[in-house]
């Protein structure tokens, strides 16, 4: 892939370079609880503002049905930008019509341009591929002739969407700062990486991480399963779980796993178990032997905190995507703080996966720097972890 480095060497003073970045962040109202995926967006900004590039960003928030809805908007995240970033940013007020080309215009050399969420247009999540071909032709226009594309969402390159995949067909593109660090990073873990090799996978469903499980089992010493998919495991092994969140049709796949994993796998001890899904749930640490009918499992429990604690501990390599709990509620937080904290205490090289695992370090104030790498993109990351090609990705290795 060619490189942002490799732009900058031919130099961008004056030209304009469509950006496109991963802003998805969580939003309640109109105020952002995590703003990680638009700090990590900045470097690849600011390089470009800080050598005179005229630069176009396009990102999506949410997911609007094809059609402007101001609760997705972005004006939150410009807003955070012009925070963030040593540079003026102006969010125009559509994605590619007559906003969009006088805001593109009206840069100059070092300013940023926001454009309004691209899946606001329809074509941007198209199957049909003139549709999205139409919406690349529109994106590359507003850069024009001498234009250029850099791809820094990390977290869409698995999507064949027309601001990732098709416009980088249009234009001469290049591998963003924070996407050629996710490809190197997940190239270290899919590689021959250093053992023990120790991976933790959380979540709610079994099915949504099946094929991440399938492909990792062979490769890994040891896989530690908490979060609400352990609870088909559990059932697998023909225990009682309650009312915890269960997936039927995986039962038996699970038992497959369990059988063929030999003592790779790992499974809950005991767990935090609640009355009702709320913060004020009465609630009881009990052995998964002893889990009752009509509580829910919630979180691990101390006992098998500590029994991944030791698996941790003279790890060399670990990839951990999923939370053990629900964090975001106070009483089924600890499981999750715990397995993190024994990861940041390892020795290892450690990659958390994107997603919920990314927002649980900054939620429970757990240090960044204490891991090697914090992904941005939890999907994109499984996919390329399953040796899935990554259609973003592709497409910049085929203009190398």
């Amino acid at each position: 892939m060619k490189t942002l480095d490799d732009l900058l060497a031919e130099g961008v003073s004056g030209r304009r370079v469509l950006v496109r970045a991963d802003l998805n962040v969580p939003l309640d109202g109109e105020t952002i609880t995590d703003d990680g995926r638009i700090r990590a967006s900045v470097p690849t900004i600011s390089k470009l503002t800080g050598a005179g590039a005229r630069v176009v960003v396009t990102a999506h928030l949410g997911r609007p049905k094809g059609a402007p809805e101001a609760k997705y908007s972005l004006k939150p995240v410009a807003v955070r930008l012009n925070e963030l970033l040593d540079a003026t940013v102006t969010l125009a007020a559509d994605v590619v019509g007559d906003s969009a080309k006088s805001t593109v215009d009206g840069l100059a050399d070092g300013e940023v341009a926001l454009l309004e969420n691209i899946r606001f247009d329809a074509r941007e999540t198209s199957k049909d591929e003139a549709e999205r071909g139409a919406l690349a032709r529109d994106l590359a226009g507003l850069v024009g002739e001498n234009g250029v594309f850099v791809s820094d969402g990390f977290g869409v390159v698995h999507r064949k969407q027309a601001s990732v995949y098709d416009v980088a067909g249009l234009l001469p593109s290049y591998a963003g700062g924070l996407v050629l660090a996710e490809v190197e990073v997940l190239r270290k873990l899919s590689g021959d990486p250093e053992r023990p090799y120790v991976v933790v996978l959380g979540g709610s469903k079994v099915s949504d991480k099946l094929a991440v499980i399938e492909s990792l089992l062979p490769k890994v010493d040891k896989l530690l399963v908490g979060g609400g998919m352990c609870f088909t495991f559990l059932a697998a092994e023909g225990l009682g779980v309650g009312e915890s969140l269960l997936e039927g049709d995986m039962i038996d796949t699970c038992k497959k796993l369990l059988a063929d994993a030999g003592e790779k796998i790992l499974l809950p001890a005991d767990v935090v178990i609640a009355d009702r899904f709320a913060a004020d749930a009465q609630t009881e640490t009990v052995l998964v032997a002893d889990m009752r009918e009509g509580w829910m499992g919630l979180d691990i429990g101390p006992i098998t905190a500590e029994r991944y604690a030791a698996a941790l501990a003279d790890a060399r390599t670990v990839f951990w995507n999923g939370p053990m709990g629900v964090f975001e509620m106070a009483p089924f937080a600890e499981g999750t703080r715990a397995v993190a904290q024994s990861i940041v205490d390892s020795d290892s090289y450690s990659v958390v996966g994107g997603g919920d695992s990314a927002a649980a370090v900054r939620a429970l104030d757990l240090p960044e720097d204490g891991f090697s790498h914090i992904s941005t993109g939890g999907g994109a990351s499984l996919e390329f972890l399953e040796g899935k090609e990554l259609p973003g990705v592709a497409v910049l290795e085929g203009h190398s």
